[in-house]
């Protein structure tokens, strides 16, 4: 049975979403255990369903006319039809995160940078998370296991048990 978080259901899946949306993006995240183990499960299935899915892209042919009237093929690689419902699913389910402009970085290089990605977190989540997690699920034989809870005992003032929250990024070794 789910946890209620002392919560009403909208309320509960709000703070869910986000920090879900939160660990997936920073890799990281504090929180209550009960709010940590919440977020695990949810998080774990959207993970699931990007690595699931990443592989299905479709190339496709299209054919472009420029200044002067030339026609020519143009090869665009567009998601399948599997890979595009999971795509509305996470977006559906997960809070659109934005990058942030670096410190020294200029504002040309950023919109150099950002240009091409309407939706950070889902982009990194297709193409960094998902194929890392695939090697690393076809390493150990095993799905799942993406994340990890670190208890780190009870926070001063209300006494709430507290948990670090983590994605897992190391890598099996080759026996």
């Amino acid at each position: 049975m789910a946890r209620k978080l002392g919560r009403t259901a909208e309320e509960r899946m709000a703070i869910i979403r986000n920090q879900a949306s939160e660990l997936l993006w920073n890799g990281r995240l504090e929180t209550t255990v009960d709010r940590a183990k919440e977020v695990r499960s949810y998080a774990e299935k959207m993970l699931t369903l990007a690595i699931n899915t990443y592989e299905d892209v479709v190339t496709v042919k299209k054919s472009k006319k420029d200044d002067k009237g030339v026609i020519t093929e143009v090869e665009f690689t567009n998601d399948g039809t599997k890979k595009l419902a999971a795509r509305r699913k996470l977006m559906a389910g997960l809070r659109d995160l934005q990058e942030i402009k670096g410190d020294k970085e200029k504002k040309s290089d950023f919109a150099e940078r950002t240009r091409e990605v309407k939706h950070p977190l889902v982009e990194k989540m297709f193409r960094e998370y998902a194929p890392f997690y695939a090697k690393r699920a076809e390493a150990l034989n095993q799905k799942g296991g993406y994340t990890r809870i670190i208890k780190l005992g009870a926070r001063r003032g209300d006494n709430a048990e507290m948990a670090i929250i983590e994605l897992v990024k190391n890598m099996p070794e080759a026996k």
